[in-house]
């Protein structure tokens, strides 16, 4: 199994996974345009893509999904809260899938493991990805840890962690007040600090890939991510993968 990112942050997010002969795709949030050239950097073009797989409703993770699918005959899957309200954007969309109370679900060789997180939207999803042999755990947009999501995440041989922003430079920042709290709240998004205290609750027995996730361009940097998370696992933070919101993330193979 393998992972890339075609890029992560505020401005668009979208990830692949791949198993086997499937390729499934978590969340776009780009133009059509733009997901194409970032798959082509990957060696991928839109009908290697088995199915679309959305977080939540947020622009920035669903935008372009609909017309990726539209446009190239691609299932998605996403909780019945999630598409509420999106119908109309869903129109001309052949196969659109529910995700029923966050059960376990397959895409060709690739299984998918829903579960729950606390964040501003109306049925957030977060993932964790197999093939039988290895798992990815995927959690982005999220405003706090619950034991629930703890239990899921441990054991992992791979780990893709959303270090959103460093909480001093959010507080400092531009931002309105009301943004800033909302981003700081229990619905919002980790901090660099909660992502690694989170990271250190986790059975880390197996990782072998660790990415930080969705930086903030404005209230964060990578070496303050890596700093965070690279602590926690008595590693050089070089070894901390970032999942950039122009590169994205090179292919990781886990082995």
């Amino acid at each position: 199994m393998r992972f890339a990112s075609l890029g992560s942050g505020s401005q668009g997010n979208s990830l692949v996974v791949e198993a086997g002969v499937t390729r499934v795709l978590l969340d776009c949030g780009f133009g059509l345009a733009a997901t194409v050239a970032r798959l082509a950097r990957l060696g991928l073009v839109p009908e290697d893509i088995g199915a679309i797989v959305v977080t939540h409703e947020h622009e920035d993770h669903i935008g372009g999904v609909a017309r990726l699918a539209r446009r190239h005959g691609i299932p998605v899957w996403l909780t019945p809260g999630t598409l509420s309200g999106f119908e109309a954007l869903f129109a001309g969309v052949a196969d659109v899938r529910m995700i029923h109370n966050y059960e376990v679900f397959a895409v060709g060789d690739v299984q998918i493991e829903p579960f729950p997180v606390p964040h501003d939207a109306r049925e957030p999803a977060q993932f964790v990805f197999g093939d039988g042999a290895s798992r990815l755990g995927v959690l982005t947009d999220v405003g706090c840890s619950t034991r629930h999501i703890e239990a899921t995440l441990s054991g992992c041989d791979a780990l893709v962690l959303e270090c959103n922003h460093d909480a001093e430079m959010l507080r400092t920042s531009s931002y309105p007040q009301r943004l800033r709290e909302r981003i700081a709240g229990r619905f919002g998004h980790l901090d660099n600090s909660a992502a690694a205290k989170l990271l250190g609750s986790l059975d880390n027995s197996r990782l072998k890939h660790l990415v930080a996730a969705h930086l903030s361009q404005e209230n964060n940097h990578p070496d303050l991510a890596r700093a965070a998370l690279s602590a926690v696992m008595n590693c050089a933070p070089e070894w901390i993968g970032i999942a950039d919101q122009g590169e994205g993330l090179a292919w990781r193979e886990i082995i």
